[in-house]
């Protein structure tokens, strides 16, 4: 099992990496299908494209901007490619176009007002995140078409991929990779056998398929987005979009802990640099998936404190996203970080054991001891639900993400205290957790039918 961690980590646009990221994704990838089938069809006049939105994309896909994502996606735009843009102006221009760039002698009809449909009917029995593209002809006749799943993490696939794969997961053989874990129980027993860290084994995974010099230039890009993006967030300060008139909280309470730094303790650092992100994230910005959006807090929080109050040098920053990527890469092969398939449990969970990896890594724990802390920081998130208020992400989860870092250190904190060995399995952990959201029921999986998210009193 592989899953690079130049994958897992992208550099896109909040604020959502399923309902976001991956639509903006499938849009362009159906953009680029059109070409091709005009290319191969010059005579087809008088067509149209709609976009049909199933499942969780159609409950929550307005405060998540999967309509804005779809139509930038459909006129060539890439999550990371506009990640500094002025996205409203952007939006608001390519919405009075009526065709999309596909070819000169072809116009393809496209209004985004009219042709994003969003259905609230049963979803797509594959996936809860579905895209079904049509492309028209006058008649209205389909010529060209093609069903998108957005998995989670940025990751989509289309309707004949996705009953190929695993988690659902496209995976190369293990021949191919020096260490081919597909478990903790194989990772740590292939650790025990080379002597290498978890690290380690990762780069040497990585190392199969890009050159030394690759992996760090995209290590680092990623580091550098996540530092980033705490520091936009510490220093920004207004409302939040999208109609809860949120104030951004993280910069005042940077301030305040500035101000009195006696007073301040880690959680509350934590805190300011996890929401600092999460605001960002809110806000449309430029964020990096650790693995999604909705947790997009949590490792930075994690690895910046470590950076800056601790010393952590560039070298163990990679060693920690090596290390991260390698936990991420083992819970979306054998469950999966879909806020809209398991609940917030495997994004904020997920996250908060692939921060307490890396931060056990880099503080010296043993490969036992770093299982131990994914475990622990997993096992307290299991049963979280994904009830984002008016299918925002903002209530809870700005204020999650600093919760889920300050489960991650303790995690780490309480493995390191330990030998390692230890009760529960991470594999099991990961199995509870695939369960758990399995028997979770719809309304608090991104939907915004359950939970908090019908719990407001309007006053």
């Amino acid at each position: 099992m592989f899953i690079s961690v130049l994958d897992l980590f992208k550099i896109g646009i909040g604020p959502s990496s399923s309902h976001t990221m991956g639509p903006m994704v499938a849009a362009g990838a159906f953009a680029e299908r059109i070409r091709e089938h005009l290319a191969e069809h010059p005579g087809l006049q008088g067509l149209s494209l709609r976009c049909v939105l199933k499942g969780s994309l159609a409950y929550t896909g307005k405060g998540h901007a999967t309509d804005r994502a779809v139509l930038l996606g459909l006129h060539g735009y890439t999550p990371r490619g506009v990640a500094d843009e002025d996205l409203d102006a952007l939006v608001s221009r390519l919405k009075e176009a009526t065709v999309i760039p596909v070819g000169d002698r072809n116009p393809v009809g496209f209004v985004a007002e009219r042709d994003i449909v969003f259905d609230r009917g049963e979803p797509l029995p594959e996936h809860p995140n579905g895209l079904v593209f049509e492309l028209r002809d006058r008649d209205g006749k389909v010529v060209l078409g093609e069903t998108y799943f957005s998995i989670g993490g940025g990751f989509v696939h289309t309707l004949s991929e996705i009953h190929r794969l695993v988690a659902p997961l496209r995976l190369d053989s293990a021949e191919q990779y020096p260490f081919g874990f597909d478990s903790a129980r194989s990772m740590l027993e292939m650790a025990d056998a080379s002597g290498l860290s978890i690290a380690a084994m990762k780069r040497a995974n990585e190392l199969a398929v890009m050159d030394e010099a690759a992996l760090d230039e995209g290590l680092d890009a990623i580091w550098q987005a996540m530092a980033r993006c705490v520091e936009q967030g510490l220093a920004a300060e207004g409302t939040l979009p999208g109609g809860l008139n949120l104030p951004r909280r993280a910069r005042g309470l940077a301030e305040q802990l500035r101000a009195e730094p006696d007073k301040a303790t880690l959680n509350d650092w934590l805190c300011a640099y996890a929401m600092a992100v999460n605001e960002e994230n809110a806000a449309g910005h430029r964020v990096v998936t650790a693995p999604t959006n909705g947790a997009a807090g949590v490792i930075p929080a994690v690895l910046y404190h470590f950076v800056t109050h601790e010393g952590g040098t560039l070298a163990l920053v990679r060693d920690f996203l090596l290390t991260a990527a390698a936990i991420g890469g083992l819970i979306k092969h054998r469950s999966s970080i879909s806020g809209a398939e398991v609940g917030c449990q495997g994004e904020v969970g997920s996250a908060a054991a692939m921060a307490a990896a890396g931060l056990c890594a880099v503080r010296g724990g043993t490969p036992s001891q770093i299982e131990n802390a994914a475990e622990i920081a997993l096992e307290h998130h299991l049963g979280m639900t994904c009830d984002p208020v008016a299918g925002l992400v903002q209530v809870p989860c700005i204020e999650r993400n600093g919760f889920g870092a300050i489960k991650a250190h303790t995690a780490a904190a309480l493995a390191l205290r330990g030998s390692g060995r230890h009760f529960m399995p991470l594999d099991n952990c990961i199995a509870a957790m695939k369960q758990t959201g399995q028997e979770m029921s719809s309304k608090f999986k991104e939907t915004s039918l359950g939970g908090l998210a019908v719990s407001i009193t309007e006053c």
